[in-house]
């Protein structure tokens, strides 16, 4: 895929507001740059479902969108299907439903448009870049990509956060909240807590260069 730049978006959680902002911020263009999101795009903020709806808007304007799998995407779908219910509110989920609201009809749950539960079911578990690999979680050191596992890759936090194991490429991950980018020899952190009154953070590869907003 030949595009110009490359951004890599941390996790939203809802922070509708503040993704919009980012992406004025960032001056990506869709017909040249590359935008690959890190997953966690819904849960604990105000306005998942917008979210959701906003990404799925730049999708349809470019051919160079690409949106990783989370954890709390996965814990949402095992919510709908009727598994682990208890772990979805537990991890904020609330915010979810509400932003979808229920449907009042067949009292059947929340009311998810079919394009949605196809964007939820069709995220993937990693990219791969030339110099980088970009995953939601990160990965388990001394395991073959080939053989690291989704759960790991959506859930894991150690032994990966602080290995310097080598893993091939950097790994460009989210997930795990820190107040800046944390930046080590084998790893990029993008997740810095938008949802808990922190910033929302891009990465701009080729230059190396951080994007971030804070709330208004």
């Amino acid at each position: 895929m030949e595009t110009e730049k490359v951004f890599i978006i941390g996790d939203i959680h809802g922070c509708l507001d503040m993704l919009q902002r980012l992406m004025d911020k960032i001056e990506w263009r869709p017909d040249k740059d590359r935008l690959i999101f890190l997953g966690d795009y819904i849960d604990r903020g105000k306005n998942p479902k917008g979210v959701v709806d906003y990404i799925l808007g730049l999708i349809e304007c470019s051919p160079y969108v690409e949106c990783l799998v989370g954890n709390h995407e996965a814990v949402f779908l095992d919510y709908l299907n009727g598994k682990d219910r208890n772990l979805f509110f537990l991890n904020g989920g609330r915010s979810t439903l509400e932003s979808y609201g229920e449907d009042k009809t067949s009292g059947d749950g929340p009311l998810v448009p079919q394009a949605h539960m196809d964007f939820y079911r069709f995220l993937k578990p990693f990219v791969e870049l030339e110099d980088y690999y970009i995953v939601h979680a990160g990965f388990r050191p001394g395991v073959p990509l080939g053989e690291q596992s989704l759960e790991d890759m959506v859930w894991i936090r150690e032994p990966f956060i602080s290995s310097e194991f080598d893993f091939g490429k950097k790994v460009v991950f989210g997930h795990t909240p820190f107040q800046e980018p944390l930046v080590m020899g084998n790893k990029i952190g993008l997740d810095t807590g938008a949802v808990y009154g922190n910033i929302l953070t891009s990465l701009e590869v080729r230059d190396f260069r951080f994007h971030s907003v804070g709330r208004e």
